[in-house]
């Protein structure tokens, strides 16, 4: 494969932590000790930090699953019964969730990934927090004694 990523997935750790420690010149722990002290001071290290973390428990994860799964198939002699089957979909939303988190560990590594190449306010409104809901979420209130008028829309029906 190309980039010297091994064919093996659980070798996807190790390689984005390689790709990391290539980036900031430093390892993944004395990085993790750098943003604990100064989580403000390099945003970039922060964010990457942090979904390095969640990809690392997102590896555990799906390692244990796949340990269960593991130990439940070598007892079965017969087809794959449900409680073994919800094992398997554990399994495959842990690769789900741990592939995410690469995705995004890879597109915060790469500098020249889509979407880092936007105007300076672009990414500012993005990066400010919102002060509400985007959309609306609850019904608009009538003020008082306004009621519906006669020739409002009615769902197709008799008319009461």
């Amino acid at each position: 494969m190309s980039d010297g990523i091994s064919e093996n997935p659980a070798d996807l750790v190790g390689v984005l932590t390689q790709w990391i420690e290539a980036r900031f010149g430093m390892d993944i722990n004395h990085m993790k000790t750098a943003v604990a002290a100064a989580p403000t001071a390099n945003s970039d290290a922060t964010d990457i930090v942090k979904w390095h973390g969640l990809l690392v428990d997102a590896q555990s994860v799906l390692e244990r699953a796949e340990d269960d799964l593991l130990a439940a198939l070598q007892t079965q002699h017969s087809p794959v019964d449900d409680p073994t089957m919800e094992l398997a979909h554990r399994v495959a939303a842990a690769v789900t969730a741990r592939d995410g988190r690469a995705l995004v560990l890879g597109w915060l590594l790469d500098p020249d990934a889509p979407g880092k190449k936007v105007p300076a306010t672009d990414r500012l409104a993005r990066l400010r927090p919102r002060t509400g809901p985007a959309v609306q979420t609850s019904p608009p209130v009538r003020p008082a004694g306004n009621t519906v008028p006669a020739n409002a829309w009615r769902p197709a029906g008799a008319a009461r």
